[in-house]
């Protein structure tokens, strides 16, 4: 049982190198792996324009719908401060009115208890002449309105 441990091999013979075969299967393997790496690129950027694509559409979708509510907010203010208006025109026009009522009262009056030695009408007419223009232009800013 006394056996050495070592191979019963020569210790001057080398193994031999093969040199034709592994190189060929390298390079083949090397270019498996190219055209793999390249499709994956390719894939890579394919996918990120398909998604950037989405998120424009997405995008533009979002700001149109803000868009269009901004729009009717704004249009609804509008309404509300022309309806505003007109009211507010609308009462400054009855006040006026009521104004002219009163003055055409007065002058009738002064016309009838007027003397021949005083003459007060001149002054309410003048009065009656400035409201007269005054309710004339509030009408041009309710035509202009509507």
């Amino acid at each position: 049982m006394n056996t050495p441990i070592e191979p019963s091999m020569d210790r001057g013979r080398e193994l031999p190198v093969r040199k034709g075969k592994p190189r060929a299967s390298r390079a083949r393997t090397y270019i498996l792996l190219l055209v793999i790496w390249g499709a994956l690129v390719v894939l890579g950027g394919w996918g990120a324009k398909v998604y950037t694509d989405r998120l424009q559409q997405q995008m533009k979708a979002d700001i149109s719908a803000q868009t269009e509510a901004q729009l009717a907010q704004i249009s609804q203010q509008y309404q509300n401060q022309i309806g505003d208006l007109q009211t507010q025109v609308s009462s400054e026009m009855k006040q006026l009115q009521t104004k002219i009522d009163a003055v055409n009262e007065l002058l009738s009056f002064t016309k009838d208890s007027a003397s021949s030695k005083t003459d007060n009408s001149n002054q309410l007419y003048t009065q009656l002449a400035e409201v007269t223009k005054k309710l004339d232009e509030l009408k041009k800013q309710l035509d202009a309105l509507q």
